[in-house]
Protein backbone atom coordinates (compact mmCIF):
# COMPACT_ATOMS: atom_id res chain seq x y z
CA UNK A 1 0.00 0.00 0.00
CA UNK A 2 1.19 3.35 -0.71
CA UNK A 3 0.03 6.29 0.92
CA UNK A 4 0.12 9.95 -0.39
CA UNK A 5 -0.18 12.51 1.95
CA UNK A 6 -1.32 16.11 0.42
CA UNK A 7 0.40 19.20 2.71
CA UNK A 8 3.98 19.09 3.53
CA UNK A 9 4.05 21.44 6.13
CA UNK A 10 3.84 19.97 9.87
CA UNK A 11 6.71 17.64 11.28
CA UNK A 12 3.99 16.29 13.39
CA UNK A 13 2.50 14.19 10.68
CA UNK A 14 6.42 12.83 9.85
CA UNK A 15 6.21 11.84 13.33
CA UNK A 16 2.85 10.34 13.26
CA UNK A 17 3.66 8.24 9.80
CA UNK A 18 6.47 6.62 11.53
CA UNK A 19 4.53 5.32 14.23
CA UNK A 20 1.83 3.99 11.67
CA UNK A 21 5.01 2.11 9.99
CA UNK A 22 5.53 0.16 12.93
CA UNK A 23 2.43 -1.16 13.34
CA UNK A 24 1.39 -1.60 9.34
CA UNK A 25 5.10 -2.18 8.18
CA UNK A 26 4.06 -2.72 4.75
CA UNK A 27 2.53 1.04 4.29
CA UNK A 28 5.13 3.20 1.86
CA UNK A 29 4.11 7.06 2.74
CA UNK A 30 5.07 10.32 0.36
CA UNK A 31 4.40 13.97 0.23
CA UNK A 32 2.41 15.90 -2.41
CA UNK A 33 2.22 20.01 -1.99
CA UNK A 34 1.31 22.59 -4.03
CA UNK A 35 4.22 24.22 -3.52
CA UNK A 36 7.02 24.11 -6.34
CA UNK A 37 9.79 24.62 -3.93
CA UNK A 38 9.21 21.68 -2.05
CA UNK A 39 9.29 19.48 -4.75
CA UNK A 40 11.82 16.99 -4.82
CA UNK A 41 13.36 17.95 -0.95
CA UNK A 42 12.88 15.66 1.64
CA UNK A 43 10.28 16.95 4.30
CA UNK A 44 12.28 15.89 7.38
CA UNK A 45 13.01 12.87 5.47
CA UNK A 46 10.29 11.73 3.52
CA UNK A 47 9.98 12.69 0.30
CA UNK A 48 7.90 15.37 -1.61
CA UNK A 49 7.11 14.34 -4.96
CA UNK A 50 5.19 16.71 -5.79
CA UNK A 51 1.73 18.70 -6.11
CA UNK A 52 -1.66 16.96 -6.53
CA UNK A 53 -1.44 17.20 -10.47
CA UNK A 54 0.39 13.75 -10.40
CA UNK A 55 -2.71 12.27 -8.69
CA UNK A 56 -3.87 11.01 -12.32
CA UNK A 57 -0.19 9.26 -12.72
CA UNK A 58 -0.14 7.88 -8.97
CA UNK A 59 -3.74 6.34 -8.85
CA UNK A 60 -3.82 2.93 -8.67
CA UNK A 61 -5.16 -0.26 -6.62
CA UNK A 62 -2.78 0.06 -3.84
CA UNK A 63 -1.98 3.69 -3.82
CA UNK A 64 -4.51 5.92 -1.39
CA UNK A 65 -4.87 9.92 -0.67
CA UNK A 66 -4.99 11.79 2.83
CA UNK A 67 -5.77 15.28 2.43
CA UNK A 68 -3.26 17.18 5.94
CA UNK A 69 -4.44 20.70 4.84
CA UNK A 70 -6.31 22.08 8.07
CA UNK A 71 -6.13 25.70 7.96
CA UNK A 72 -9.09 26.14 6.56
CA UNK A 73 -12.76 24.03 5.80
CA UNK A 74 -13.19 25.57 2.61
CA UNK A 75 -9.83 24.96 1.56
CA UNK A 76 -9.69 21.51 2.62
CA UNK A 77 -13.29 20.63 1.03
CA UNK A 78 -11.60 22.18 -2.44
CA UNK A 79 -8.21 20.41 -2.54
CA UNK A 80 -9.71 16.98 -1.39
CA UNK A 81 -12.74 17.48 -4.29
CA UNK A 82 -9.81 17.98 -6.78
CA UNK A 83 -7.91 14.65 -5.21
CA UNK A 84 -11.41 12.84 -5.83
CA UNK A 85 -12.29 14.55 -9.33
CA UNK A 86 -8.60 13.46 -10.84
CA UNK A 87 -9.43 9.79 -9.52
CA UNK A 88 -7.99 9.57 -6.29
CA UNK A 89 -8.74 6.81 -3.65
CA UNK A 90 -9.00 8.57 -0.40
CA UNK A 91 -7.14 6.55 2.50
CA UNK A 92 -6.79 7.51 6.23
CA UNK A 93 -4.46 8.57 8.17
CA UNK A 94 -4.96 7.19 11.79
CA UNK A 95 -2.35 7.15 14.74
CA UNK A 96 -2.26 3.66 15.90
CA UNK A 97 -3.08 4.19 19.51
CA UNK A 98 -6.97 5.42 18.96
CA UNK A 99 -9.44 3.73 19.92
CA UNK A 100 -11.48 2.84 16.93
CA UNK A 101 -14.22 0.75 19.01
CA UNK A 102 -18.04 0.94 17.89
CA UNK A 103 -16.44 3.99 15.83
CA UNK A 104 -18.46 4.67 12.01
CA UNK A 105 -16.51 6.85 9.42
CA UNK A 106 -16.27 8.03 6.17
CA UNK A 107 -12.94 8.01 3.96
CA UNK A 108 -10.46 10.81 4.26
CA UNK A 109 -10.24 10.63 8.48
CA UNK A 110 -6.65 11.96 9.54
CA UNK A 111 -6.84 11.56 13.40
CA UNK A 112 -3.83 12.78 15.45
CA UNK A 113 -2.31 11.21 18.75
CA UNK A 114 -4.28 11.18 21.55
CA UNK A 115 -7.56 11.99 19.74
CA UNK A 116 -10.53 10.21 22.37
CA UNK A 117 -14.48 9.40 20.27
CA UNK A 118 -16.72 7.82 22.91
CA UNK A 119 -18.86 5.03 21.83
CA UNK A 120 -21.13 5.38 18.98
CA UNK A 121 -19.24 8.30 17.38
CA UNK A 122 -19.78 8.94 13.56
CA UNK A 123 -17.42 10.31 11.73
CA UNK A 124 -18.34 12.07 7.82
CA UNK A 125 -15.71 11.46 4.83
CA UNK A 126 -12.42 13.99 4.89
CA UNK A 127 -12.56 15.01 8.46
CA UNK A 128 -9.68 15.97 10.92
CA UNK A 129 -9.13 15.42 14.55
CA UNK A 130 -6.19 16.98 16.00
CA UNK A 131 -4.14 16.21 19.16
CA UNK A 132 -5.93 15.46 22.08
CA UNK A 133 -9.22 16.45 20.72
CA UNK A 134 -12.51 14.70 22.64
CA UNK A 135 -15.63 13.65 20.94
CA UNK A 136 -18.42 12.57 23.22
CA UNK A 137 -20.77 9.45 22.98
CA UNK A 138 -23.17 9.31 19.83
CA UNK A 139 -21.75 12.36 18.58
CA UNK A 140 -22.07 13.26 14.62
CA UNK A 141 -19.50 15.02 12.65
CA UNK A 142 -20.04 15.86 9.22
CA UNK A 143 -17.58 16.12 6.63
CA UNK A 144 -15.15 18.33 5.76
CA UNK A 145 -15.21 18.88 8.96
CA UNK A 146 -11.61 20.56 11.40
CA UNK A 147 -11.15 19.93 15.36
CA UNK A 148 -7.94 21.62 16.77
CA UNK A 149 -5.91 20.48 19.28
CA UNK A 150 -8.03 19.86 22.55
CA UNK A 151 -11.39 20.60 21.62
CA UNK A 152 -14.06 18.96 23.82
CA UNK A 153 -17.09 18.19 22.35
CA UNK A 154 -19.86 16.51 24.70
CA UNK A 155 -22.04 14.02 24.03
CA UNK A 156 -25.01 13.65 21.02
CA UNK A 157 -23.53 16.81 19.90
CA UNK A 158 -23.94 16.85 15.67
CA UNK A 159 -21.26 19.15 14.12
CA UNK A 160 -22.74 20.02 10.25
CA UNK A 161 -20.14 19.86 7.42
CA UNK A 162 -17.76 22.00 6.73
CA UNK A 163 -17.29 23.42 10.37
CA UNK A 164 -13.94 24.79 11.74
CA UNK A 165 -13.60 24.43 15.71
CA UNK A 166 -10.49 26.19 17.21
CA UNK A 167 -7.78 25.64 19.71
CA UNK A 168 -9.71 24.11 23.25
CA UNK A 169 -13.38 24.98 22.65
CA UNK A 170 -15.87 23.69 24.15
CA UNK A 171 -19.22 22.05 22.83
CA UNK A 172 -22.19 21.30 25.45
CA UNK A 173 -24.18 18.17 25.08
CA UNK A 174 -27.03 17.95 22.96
CA UNK A 175 -26.66 20.75 20.75
CA UNK A 176 -26.91 21.22 16.73
CA UNK A 177 -23.71 22.89 15.19
CA UNK A 178 -24.59 24.38 11.44
CA UNK A 179 -22.66 23.42 8.52
CA UNK A 180 -19.51 26.02 7.74
CA UNK A 181 -19.37 27.26 11.01
CA UNK A 182 -16.11 28.59 12.63
CA UNK A 183 -15.77 28.39 16.72
CA UNK A 184 -12.67 30.37 18.07
CA UNK A 185 -10.24 28.79 20.18
CA UNK A 186 -11.57 28.94 23.80
CA UNK A 187 -15.15 29.25 23.05
CA UNK A 188 -18.19 27.90 25.44
CA UNK A 189 -20.76 26.68 23.08
CA UNK A 190 -23.92 26.74 25.08
CA UNK A 191 -26.84 26.69 22.33
CA UNK A 192 -27.26 25.66 18.68
CA UNK A 193 -25.31 27.46 15.93
CA UNK A 194 -26.97 28.09 12.90
CA UNK A 195 -25.58 27.48 9.29
CA UNK A 196 -22.28 29.86 8.05
CA UNK A 197 -22.08 31.55 11.58
CA UNK A 198 -18.63 32.53 13.12
CA UNK A 199 -18.82 32.53 16.81
CA UNK A 200 -16.54 33.05 20.09
CA UNK A 201 -16.37 33.63 24.20
CA UNK A 202 -17.91 32.55 26.60
CA UNK A 203 -20.60 31.84 26.51
CA UNK A 204 -19.90 31.87 22.74
CA UNK A 205 -22.13 34.65 20.38
CA UNK A 206 -22.11 35.00 16.61
CA UNK A 207 -19.97 37.89 15.69
CA UNK A 208 -20.18 37.46 11.70
CA UNK A 209 -21.52 35.60 9.06
CA UNK A 210 -18.80 32.88 7.07
CA UNK A 211 -19.36 33.57 2.71
CA UNK A 212 -19.13 30.08 1.55
CA UNK A 213 -20.81 29.02 -1.91
CA UNK A 214 -20.89 25.28 -0.72
CA UNK A 215 -23.91 23.94 0.53
CA UNK A 216 -22.36 21.18 2.24
CA UNK A 217 -18.79 19.37 2.39
CA UNK A 218 -19.61 16.54 0.28
CA UNK A 219 -16.70 15.67 -1.50
CA UNK A 220 -18.58 12.37 -3.42
CA UNK A 221 -21.42 14.25 -5.12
Amino acid sequence: MKVYLLGAANPEAVRMLHAVKRSTPNVEFAFLDNDPNKHGSPFFGVPVIGGSALVSELKGPDARFVNLITGSTRLRYETTRELVEAGATLGQFIHPGIDLTMIRMGQGSYLQEGVIMQAEVTLGDNTSISAGSVVGHEGQIGHSVFLAPGVCIAGCVEIGDGTFIGTNATILPRLRIGRWVTIGAGAVVTKDIPDFSVVAGNPARIIKTNAVPYPDGRVFK
